[in-house]
């Protein structure tokens, strides 16, 4: 079987998964950041399980780019920029950025998270640069991107700023929780998830593909039902959490 074969076939099972994760992350709350609990088997402290989880989304993203056969094309460069714009930050800046970093995180949730960057490195990148049917120059000034890039970027500040006030809760060495206030969690409990799911449906808008479209389907997949398990936890954990906060969407969930 090709790469080409198998490719629809692997988009197909990989958006099965997904939904089969977002049922199982309904009922059990994966154990890092607030909700880390014994159990889980050996740890790490949490930096260094941050950097392990994204690098596959870094590394495999260009490895599996440069095998391509377009890896000049302006259009995809951008792709690539906007890609790592994200997962740049997200594997050598982020994970420096927070506080209590020594706190353990299960390995099983590293290997997990290495798994599921790396396959979707290989979605994206492959279709990029080689499966997809590829981008003309004049692509750069189509609604469709202009609107998925707008999207995008919109996400990743909303995602990076809701970061920085989660961490700035908290003095150096302090490892505690607080209510956040400002920005958009006058409405929400988790606008850094929110961001990050607009960020990826700005993607499959941007690269108006499949394998875009199952990034956002993932995203929504592994962040919903966490913004949901955040949300009940500030609930139980603090009697004068706001009544008219949301989880996720502002007025709705």
């Amino acid at each position: 079987m090709t790469e080409a074969e198998l490719f629809p076939i692997a988009m197909g099972a990989w958006a099965g998964i997904a939904v089969a994760v977002a049922m199982l992350l309904l009922f059990v709350t994966a154990p890092y950041g607030r909700h880390v609990r014994g159990g889980w088997g050996p740890t790490l402290p949490s930096t260094a399980g941050w950097i392990l989880m994204e690098l596959p989304a870094v590394l495999g993203f260009l490895a599996f780019f440069a095998a391509g056969s377009r890896t000049g094309d302006p259009v995809n460069l951008v792709f690539v920029g906007l890609w790592m714009l994200h997962y740049g930050q997200r594997t050598f800046v982020f994970p420096f950025l927070r506080r209590g970093g020594a706190r353990p995180m299960p390995l099983s949730i590293v290997g997990l998270g290495m798994v599921f960057n790396l396959a979707n490195a290989w979605f994206q990148s492959r279709w990029l640069n080689t499966l997809g049917p590829g981008y003309e120059l004049s692509w750069l000034t189509d609604p469709r991107f202009l609107i998925g890039a707008a999207l995008f970027l919109v996400g990743f500040v909303l995602n990076v700023s809701s970061d920085a006030i989660l961490r700035n809760l908290r003095a150096p060495g302090e490892t505690g929780y607080r209510i956040p206030e400002g920005g958009l969690f006058r409405w929400v409990s988790s606008p850094n998830y929110l961001g990050e799911i607009l960020e990826w449906v700005g993607w499959a808008v941007a690269t108006w593909s499949l394998p875009g479209a199952l990034f956002a389907l993932w995203t929504a997949c592994n962040l919903g039902p966490r913004a949901l398990a955040n949300h009940r936890w500030y609930l139980e954990t603090f009697p004068d959490y706001p009544p008219d906060r949301k989880a996720l969407l502002p007025g709705l969930l």
